[in-house]
């Protein structure tokens, strides 16, 4: 291993937003810093189901965007089959 190339991993502790602690090894800070959180998975809405993607106009933005996916383009028939011709068969 190369000397002098790599991060400082030492211990910290992170505080969650509710208050509860762990420590964890990090590149983060210096040994023994806190690193105190803003969000985190117990209180982010894409985790605890708080997002409303109706609300957003995102829900919207993507169907309007992908509405015709898989379509064909003659005739707004879906394609059907795959694109390999079928094989005839032997008549005795």
């Amino acid at each position: 291993m190369k000397e002098g190339i790599h991060p400082d991993y030492h211990k910290i502790t992170v505080v969650m937003t509710d208050g509860t602690k762990y420590e964890t090894r990090s590149t983060w800070g210096k040994e023994g810093d806190v690193l105190q959180l803003d969000v985190d998975p117990k209180t982010h809405p894409a985790w605890v189901g708080g997002v409303n993607l109706r609300k957003t106009g995102q829900l919207e933005k993507f169907e309007n965007k992908f509405k015709n996916f898989g379509t064909a383009a003659v005739g707004g028939k879906k394609a059907e089959g795959s694109a390999a011709p079928k094989k005839k068969e032997d008549k005795k």
